[in-house]
Parts: C-alpha cells; sequence; structure tokens
C-alpha cells in the first residue's frame, strides 16, 4: 500500500477558517443543537449531524452564489454542527435529571456544566488524534461517510436537494401533528380477555421512523424485542399474579403498571449492560489507552505537514489546567464544599482523559451510533456515587439531598466530556480524509462547542416551561394546561435520577431491578447457549426497548424494516436472488440507498424537531395564542384519519427513498419483491437462532 494522500493534498491551501464558513457553523449549529435537544428528550436518542450540516453547508453557500466555495470550508461547517449536536447528548442524558430528583434545572448550571465538559472532551482528542487516526489509522465509520458526501458535493452531487424535500416534509409534518393539533400524535390499543390485558400503541411521528432507518433493522428490531417482551409477557404476567390497577381505563391501567414495575427492569438492565458493555471491550479500551498514553507529543508542529498540524500540547495543557480550576471552584461553588470540591476535581482530571479515550477509540471501532456513551455514564455515577457518599456522607456527614445533588454535578461534567470525543474524534477522521489543517478544525470544534453550550440549556428550560421534562417532574409539577399529556420522556435522564436516589436510599423499586439484572445475566450467558455463530445480543438496546413506552419502540422497528425491505429489495433486482452474499453491484446499490435513505432521514427528523422548538417557543410567548389554538375551530381527526394522515407522509417517505431502486418489470414488482425479501428474513431468522 502507498503512502495515504488526503482529498486535498498536503502541498496545496485551501479557503477553510473564512468568516462566511464561522457565520454558517453558528447558525446551523444552533439549529441541529436545538433539534437534537428536543428529539432526545423526546426518545432517549440523538442522530449526528455531520452529514446533513455538511449538505446543508454545501448547498446554502451554493444559493448565495459564492464560486470559490472550498470542501474545506464545508468541512468546517459540518464540525461546527457536530460539536454542538454531540454536547446536547452529553447535557439531556444527565442535568434534567435534577428534575427527577426534585431539583431545579437551572440554566447557567447547566451552561457551565457543558462548556467544562464540552471543552475536555475537545481538547483531550488534540491528544489523541495522531494516535488513533493517523498511527493507528482506526476506521470511524461516520467520519469517512461525511467525507464521502463532502467529495460527493464537491464534485456537484445530485444529494444536495434531497435533504431539503425531507426538511420541508418533517416540519410541515411536525407543524400540523405537534402545532396545529390536527391529528392525534398516537394510537393505542387495548383489551382484557378473561383478567389477561393487551395492549399495543404507535407514535405517529416521522422522526420516530427516521431514526429507525439510521440505525437499521437489527438495533430497531433488538429495541422492538425489548419492547415486546416488557409489555407483551412482563406487565400481563405481573398484572395477573398481583392484579391490575384499578381504572376504569384498561389502557390508562396497563401503562400505569408497566411504568411503577416494569420499566425498572430496564432500569437494571441498561446498569449492568452498561458495565459489561465496557468489560467486554476491555482489551480495545486498554491498547487505546495504551497508544494515547505513549504517544510522543513534543514533536515540533511547524516540521510536521499542513495535515498534521494540531493545537500546539503547551496551549493545549494550559487550557486543560484552567478548565480543571474552573472546575474545582465550580464543585466548591455548587457543593458548599472545599474537600468535596478538591476531590471532584482530581477524579475529574483522572477520569475524563480515561473516558475521552475509551469513547474515542470505540467510536473509530463500532462507529458513534453503536459507542456505549450510556454505559460509560453509569459507570462514571457509580464512581462518583462511591467517592461523595466517602468524602461527603462519612467524613463530611451532608445530607441525603446534598449527596445527591453533589454526585450528579461531578459526574454531569465527565458524561459531557465522554459524549464529545467520539464525535469529536469523527470530525477529525473527516478532516484528515479530505485534507483539512487539524488546528484550524479543532478551533472550530471549541467554537462549535460554546454554541452548543449556549443553545443547549436555553433549548431545555424552554421545552420544560412548555412541555414538562421528565414524567417524575410532571407527576410533581403538571402543566396548568394540559397535564402531562405532551411530557418529554427523556430516558435516561430518569434512569439516572433513579439510580441516584436509589444508591443513597431513595424510594426504588429493587425486586424490579434485580430482576433487569438477571434479564441481563440470561442475555449475556446466551451467546455461550447459542454458540460462537448465534446472535451476540446487545443488552443496552433490549434495555432500551423495555425502558421505552412501547409506542416510540414500535415506531422505530417500523423504520427499521422499511430501511431492511428497500436494500434487500436492491440486492434481489441486481442478482436476481437473495441466496448468498449479494454481488459487488447490488451491495453498492443497496448502500447507495442507505446513503439516500440517511440523509432524508436526517432531514426529517431537523425539520420535526426544529418545529417542535419552534412550537415551545411560540407556547411561552405571553399575549399569543399556543398554536392549536389557531386553527381550533377545525378540531381533531379521528383515530382512522389520523393513522391515513400518517400513512400518507410515511409513503412520501417511501417514494423518495425508493426512487433510486433499480427499474422493476411491472408497477406491483415492489409489493412482491418486498413479501419475497420478507419470506426470505423469515426464513434467514429461524436459520440463525436455531442452536447448534
Amino acid at each position: 500500500m502507498g503512502e495515504f494522500e488526503p482529498y486535498v493534498p498536503a502541498s496545496k491551501s485551501l479557503p477553510e477558517l473564512t468568516k462566511r464558513a464561522l457565520l454558517l457553523g453558528i447558525v446551523l449549529g444552533a439549529l441541529m443543537t436545538a433539534a437534537n435537544t428536543y428529539l432526545g428528550l423526546y426518545i432517549g436518542m440523538t442522530v449526528s449531524a455531520s452529514i446533513p450540516a455538511a449538505v446543508m453547508s454545501m448547498l446554502l453557500l451554493r444559493m448565495l452564489r459564492f464560486k470559490d466555495v472550498s470542501i474545506l470550508e464545508n468541512n468546517v461547517v459540518q464540525t461546527m454542527t457536530s460539536a454542538g449536536e454531540s454536547l446536547a447528548a452529553g447535557i439531556i442524558f444527565t442535568m434534567p435529571a435534577l428534575l427527577v430528583m426534585g431539583r431545579q434545572m437551572d440554566t447557567l448550571t447547566t451552561f457551565i456544566v457543558a462548556v467544562l465538559g464540552g471543552i475536555l472532551g475537545t481538547i483531550f482528542t488534540i491528544t489523541l488524534r495522531r494516535v488513533f487516526i493517523v498511527e493507528e489509522a482506526l476506521l470511524y465509520p461516520e467520519g469517512i461517510a461525511c467525507e464521502e458526501v463532502l467529495v460527493a458535493g464537491q464534485k456537484g452531487g445530485s444529494q444536495l436537494v434531497v435533504i431539503l424535500y425531507a426538511l420541508g416534509l418533517g416540519a410541515l409534518y411536525g407543524w400540523m401533528v405537534k402545532g396545529f393539533e390536527l391529528t392525534k400524535a398516537k394510537i393505542e390499543i387495548a383489551t382484557e380477555v378473561i383478567g389477561f390485558r393487551i395492549y399495543s400503541s404507535l407514535d405517529y411521528s416521522l422522526s420516530l421512523v427516521a431514526v429507525g432507518w439510521i440505525v437499521g433493522l437489527n438495533i430497531a428490531s433488538y429495541i422492538f424485542f425489548g419492547a415486546v417482551l416488557g409489555v407483551f409477557i412482563l406487565t400481563p404476567i405481573y398484572g395477573l399474579t398481583y392484579g391490575w390497577p384499578v381504572d376504569a381505563d384498561i389502557a390508562h391501567g396497563f401503562k400505569t403498571l408497566w411504568a411503577t414495575h416494569i420499566r425498572f427492569v430496564g432500569v437494571g438492565c441498561m446498569v449492568v449492560g452498561g458495565l459489561w458493555t465496557l468489560i467486554d471491550m476491555r482489551k480495545t479500551i486498554s491498547s487505546g489507552l495504551k497508544k494515547a498514553l505513549n504517544s510522543n507529543t513534543s514533536e515540533d508542529i511547524k516540521q510536521l505537514p499542513r495535515t498534521e498540524q494540531d493545537i500546539p500540547m503547551k496551549y493545549a495543557f494550559i487550557v486543560l489546567g484552567v478548565i480543571a480550576t474552573l472546575t474545582f471552584f465550580f464543585y466548591w461553588w455548587k457543593t458548599g464544599s472545599l474537600l468535596l470540591a478538591i476531590v471532584g476535581a482530581l477524579f475529574l482530571s483522572i477520569t475524563a482523559f480515561f473516558f475521552s479515550a475509551v469513547a474515542g477509540y470505540i467510536a473509530g471501532v463500532v462507529g458513534s451510533s453503536n459507542s456505549p456513551v450510556s454505559g460509560m455514564t453509569i459507570a462514571t455515577l457509580m464512581a462518583t456515587t462511591l467517592i461523595v457518599w466517602i468524602v461527603g456522607g462519612i467524613i463530611l456527614d451532608m445530607g441525603q439531598t446534598e449527596l445527591m445533588y453533589a454526585t450528579l454535578i461531578i459526574a454531569s461534567v465527565v458524561a459531557v466530556n465522554a459524549a464529545i470525543a467520539g464525535d469529536v474524534m469523527q470530525d477529525l477522521k473527516t478532516g484528515h480524509l479530505v485534507g483539512a489543517t487539524p488546528w484550524k478544525q479543532q478551533i472550530a470544534e471549541l467554537i462549535g462547542v460554546m454554541i452548543g453550550a449556549v443553545v443547549a440549556p436555553l433549548t431545555l428550560t424552554v421545552l420544560n416551561e412548555a412541555f414538562r421534562i421528565t414524567p417524575t417532574y410532571c407527576a410533581a409539577n403538571p402543566h396548568p394546561e394540559w397535564g402531562c399529556t405532551k411530557v418529554l420522556e427523556a430516558p435516561q435522564a430518569e434512569i439516572i435520577g433513579t439510580l441516584i436516589e436509589g444508591m443513597f436510599g431513595g424510594s426504588v423499586n429493587y425486586p424490579m431491578l434485580g430482576l433487569g439484572v438477571m434479564v441481563a445475566a440470561i442475555i449475556i450467558s446466551s451467546r455461550w447457549y447459542l454458540g460462537r455463530n448465534g446472535p451476540k445480543l446487545p443488552i443496552m438496546s433490549i434495555a432500551i426497548g423495555m425502558y421505552l413506552p412501547f409506542y416510540l419502540s414500535g415506531t422505530i422497528f417500523l423504520g427499521g424494516i422499511l430501511n431492511h425491505l428497500v436494500t434487500r429489495t436492491a440486492h434481489l433486482r441486481i442478482d436476481g436472488t437473495l441466496a448468498g452474499t449479494p454481488s459487488q453491484s447490488a451491495f453498492k446499490s443497496g448502500k447507495e440507498l442507505v446513503s439516500r435513505g440517511t440523509l432524508l432521514s436526517a432531514g426529517l427528523i431537523a425539520g420535526e424537531a426544529l418545529m417542535g422548538v419552534l412550537i415551545a417557543v411560540f407556547i411561552i410567548i405571553p399575549f399569543i395564542p399556543p398554536p392549536n389554538d389557531w386553527l381550533g375551530f377545525l378540531g381533531t381527526l379521528g383515530p382512522v384519519l389520523s393513522t391515513i394522515f400518517f400513512l400518507w407522509f410515511f409513503g412520501v417517505f417511501t417514494w423518495l427513498v425508493t426512487r433510486s431502486l433499480p427499474k422493476a418489470k411491472t408497477p406491483f414488482s415492489l409489493l412482491i419483491d418486498w413479501g419475497y425479501v420478507v419470506v426470505d428474513g423469515g426464513r434467514r431468522l429461524i436459520s440463525k437462532i436455531k442452536p447448534n
């Protein structure tokens, strides 16, 4: 193999950190941070903003008739946008837990946590970039995908307008359903037969369909499996054994029992799953840490080619020292204890680099989407709990409420640091491939972090005021107009708040937590019973399925099914069969369709989520009626018409995705091909789970 050559050679200099790139990065970064904050609170998952940001950057700069736009400027824009999005993930998974614990979630505290954790995660990646990306040459799949989009756009790729269709479609649907409330947001069905209750539901959200497409059928099916296990098996068994809640509404009684008991099974499963994921990847983590610690940081930056010039280490260490000092004062201010602040700052200094290296290395191996950030957050939380209990509980004799608050504040900075590190490394991989100047891209990352640190806390405040965040907080503080009917679930924050309360003697459903631990143990041991060739079940995905409301998991599964049907149909039409491994041309066709669908999905998510934020803004503005009153005379469509309305938009999305399918022989070939794909999938599933 020859020496690696980036798209823009090191010997060539192009416009990169320009004013227009910075301005566009700030605007798109703010929009995508707000959108992902809403999405993460809604379903507990965020999506990468790199690809849609790259496409929108190329499109907008061309629409403004800039003829000399370089690929490196577009890379700066996607870098800034992605930094804000990943920062939002760390914030929404931790800070709303304050509401679960009965504390206030003030904007200033959230902002400080975002700045400290975000800058730490970004600066630590400077020491890791050359080791993981250049020397180790880790894959970083999302980084490679973003590079392909940037290069395609530079060559005039037709993908540039695809995302606009999806943005408009998602925004229109989101405004109609969640703004004007012309249709029902979800459908629920429940029945009872001789004491046995059955419940099912589906959320009419295009963004959830898009999430299912992006994660693919494998992950979507595991999430759905967890939902089926919790709703169709564990809940009815518990109801038959201990009795159902006394409630005239069967569906409400079913959901009450699930929320108060079965949901904690998912929590227990998630705790074990997160820790086991880290244990299972211990060799990968150890290898990454050794390479990071043994890296040579004394090279003279001026002697390196342009594409290898990072921010000088002396400046990076100065920033790290400043952040560590500021963190100490922040902990002192929030906990009121000098000793606990010193211990917390030392704990941060050790664990922040560890989790930055772990997140960065794992993202390079399996991708950011599969990186166990939740597991790292839970592991951080448990270690923090032990330290706070020893220092604050035993030595300082602090009260239970103060101990819980101190634990979350200390752990949240580390969690944000871990959340952003993997995504930053993906961006730096993209920059490495296109030929960006690392120090300029790292400055763009830091600016993007600051934009996200401003936007994410403000968005949290707006959404909590408009809808309420977490069911626990809403139950104690219902919205004055619609109670908890529009509450944002924030599942990770609920889990973290519940865990902290439980670890400090709060009211937690320990029997169900124990059952979750047992379920996780069974899942872990299943790989030995099914043999080496059997499926390796991802515990975290199954646990999330048990924890999320069924209507969210069901719609995500629908998107995963669509992804599978479209991809396998492309294989079938080119190869003429689904037997064996797809040919190279069939595989390429399927990959192109998935890429097109991912762009459309990203647009749908951004459009619908941004409308959710805009609706929240209108709700809290005084003297202006909420959007659902603007066309209140029209009323809300019933279940049947609401279903038809959703299916029409789902059909438009499907049509946009399948337009690039290889030509069919008859107008009805798509339905016939999908039937064949379903039969083939069932056969493969049976053969896969059959014991050796």
